[in-house]
């Protein structure tokens, strides 16, 4: 992978798969608001499913789904909020925030889906 950025897109894109596969409707890539953005936004069957995808090619400043901070979190809500407000909802949907660490080690990838980890 070239740089971060690349290696962020590269995640994206492969959970993006995971997830279509795994039966889940995606709803938005990349969503953005005055809040911040979004990975992924999927829905499962009447779930609204707030994907963040933390992709590393090592440990060494520990592995992706050791990353999320409580600030991160709540950052994430706010942005689920949002959405959700945006969206015109007539009343409050169920949600769940699933974070997803994807491993890069050279062509090979490992990933790491926690559901409902928020």
């Amino acid at each position: 992978m070239e740089n971060k950025q690349s290696l962020g897109r590269h995640g994206e894109d492969y959970t993006a798969r995971i997830v279509q596969e795994a039966g889940l409707k995606i709803v938005a890539l990349n969503y953005r608001c005055p809040k911040g953005e979004m990975d992924i936004i999927a829905r499962e069957d009447e779930t609204l499913v707030f994907i963040e995808v933390r992709t590393r090619q090592s440990s060494f400043r520990g592995w992706g789904e050791e990353s999320i901070t409580h600030k991160k979190a709540q950052r994430l809500k706010a942005i689920a909020s949002f959405y959700v407000l945006q969206q015109g909802y007539k009343s409050w949907p169920s949600m769940r925030f699933d974070v997803v660490a994807v491993r890069w080690t050279g062509e090979n990838s490992e990933m790491n889906w926690i559901k409902a980890a928020l």
